[in-house]
C-alpha cells in the first residue's frame, strides 16, 4: 500500500496568552511599536461592540452580532490587505471593516436598518455584509476570478464563521477557486460556536483548514487571538495570492465570549466555566501585555486610547441616533429600473398603512 496524498496542516502562534514571545517575530513586529497601531484597532472594535450593544438593550438599534474575542482576527485581516484588494465579509466582521476604513456611522446605520450604512466610506468595492449564513463565499470566487480574467494584481478575502463550513456554497466556492487557482483567501472564523451549535459536532474532521486539501491548495490554522500570528499568516496568504500562488484556506481559531447575537442568551448551550477559560487567552490582554512588557505602552496610553476610543465612537452613535429615517417606501425604490405590478402594489399597500398609523 502506498501513501498517494498525504497533507499537514501547519499551526502558527507567535505571543502566548501571557503576552510572552512563543515564536519567532516577523518582521514587521520586531519593532514592538510597529505593534500599537494592531492593539489600537482591537479596543477601537470592542468599544464599537460595547456601544452597539448598549443601543440595542435601549431599542436604538437592530439586531447585533457582538465580535467580543475575535478582534485579533478583525485587525489582522484589514493589517493584511491592501486598499485595491476585496473584502466580501460576513456578518461579525466589524473589526475588519473598521480597519479597512468603514466609519462607525456606517455600521450603526446599517445594523439599525438603514441600508445607507453600506454605502462604505472605505474601499468602495468591498462587498457589503452577508448576513445570509455560508452564501457568499462563491461571490468571493466570482470576484477572484474577474481579477484573474484582468490579470491584476489584486486579490479577493472572504470571511466566514465556523459553521458556514457546512454549507455547500462554501464547498463549490473552494472547490472552483482551487480548479481555476484564483486569488482568494478565505478565512475561518473558528470561534467554536454557530449559534447553538458547538464545533464537535459540526465536522468530524480534526481541522477546519484540513477542507482545502480535497480543494486542492493549502489550508493552514493560526491561533486567531494573536493578532501579530494572524496578521502574518493573512498576509503570506494575501501576498501568494497576488503574485499567482494561488488560494489559501486560513482557519482562525478563536472564540465567541458573548452571546451569538442581541437576542441570544448563550447561557442556555453553553457553560460559564467554559467561557471564564476563554476569556483568559483573549487577544486584547495578550498582546497588551506583550506591548507593556516590551516598554512601549503605559497606563496613561492606556487610559488615553480608551477615552480617545469612546469618544470617537460617542460622536458616531450621536450622529446616527440624529440622522432622520429613510420613507417606508424607500425599501422598494432600489430593487428594480421598473416595479413589477405586484412590487407596485406592495409599496402602495405599505404607503397607504404608514400613513394610517401617523
Amino acid at each position: 500500500m502506498a501513501t498517494v496524498a498525504p497533507f499537514d496542516i501547519p499551526y502558527t502562534r507567535i505571543i502566548a496568552p501571557d503576552g510572552s514571545v512563543d515564536g519567532e517575530l516577523p518582521v514587521f513586529a520586531r519593532d514592538a511599536a510597529a505593534v500599537i497601531p494592531l492593539y489600537r484597532a482591537m479596543v477601537r472594535t470592542r468599544t464599537f461592540d460595547a456601544r452597539a450593544i448598549a443601543l440595542h438593550r435601549t431599542g436604538r438599534l437592530g439586531t447585533y452580532p457582538s465580535g467580543l474575542g475575535q478582534e485579533a482576527v478583525g485587525a489582522g485581516i484589514a493589517y493584511a490587505m491592501q486598499d485595491v484588494d476585496v473584502l466580501v465579509p460576513a456578518y461579525r466582521d466589524t473589526g475588519a471593516l473598521l480597519g479597512r476604513g468603514v466609519t462607525p456611522f456606517e455600521l450603526l446605520m446599517y445594523w439599525g436598518g438603514d441600508e445607507r450604512g453600506s454605502d462604505f466610506s472605505g474601499p468602495r468595492r468591498d462587498f457589503p455584509i452577508s448576513i445570509t449564513v455560508g452564501e457568499h463565499p462563491p461571490h468571493a470566487a466570482g470576484v477572484a476570478l474577474a481579477m484573474q480574467i484582468r490579470r491584476e494584481p489584486r486579490v479577493a478575502l472572504c470571511t466566514l464563521g465556523d459553521g458556514a463550513t457546512s454549507k455547500g456554497a462554501f464547498y463549490e466556492a473552494i472547490n472552483v477557486a482551487g480548479s481555476m487557482w484564483l486569488p482568494l483567501v478565505v478565512v475561518i472564523v473558528n470561534n467554536q460556536w454557530a449559534i447553538s451549535a458547538p464545533r464537535a459536532i459540526q465536522s468530524g474532521a480534526p481541522t477546519l483548514a484540513q477542507k482545502a486539501v480535497a480543494a486542492g491548495f493549502p489550508g493552514v490554522q493560526v491561533d486567531g487571538n494573536d493578532v501579530i500570528a494572524v496578521a502574518e499568516v493573512i498576509g503570506h496568504a494575501v501576498e501568494r495570492a497576488r503574485t499567482g500562488e494561488g488560494p489559501t484556506l486560513v482557519e482562525a481559531i478563536t472564540y465567541r465570549l458573548g452571546d451569538h447575537t442581541t437576542v441570544d442568551d448563550a447561557r442556555r448551550y453553553r457553560e460559564d466555566a467554559e467561557v471564564s477559560r476563554a476569556w483568559a487567552n483573549e487577544p486584547l490582554g495578550r498582546i497588551r501585555a506583550f506591548l507593556v512588557a516590551a516598554g512601549v505602552w503605559t497606563k496613561e496610553d492606556e487610559e488615553g486610547l480608551l477615552a480617545e476610543c469612546a469618544a470617537e465612537i460617542d460622536r458616531a452613535a450621536e450622529e446616527y441616533l440624529a440622522t432622520p429615517g429613510l420613507p417606508i417606501e424607500a425599501m422598494f425604490d432600489h430593487l428594480y429600473e421598473e416595479l413589477p405590478p405586484a412590487v407596485q402594489a406592495q409599496r402602495r399597500q405599505a404607503m397607504r398603512e404608514t400613513q394610517a398609523d401617523a
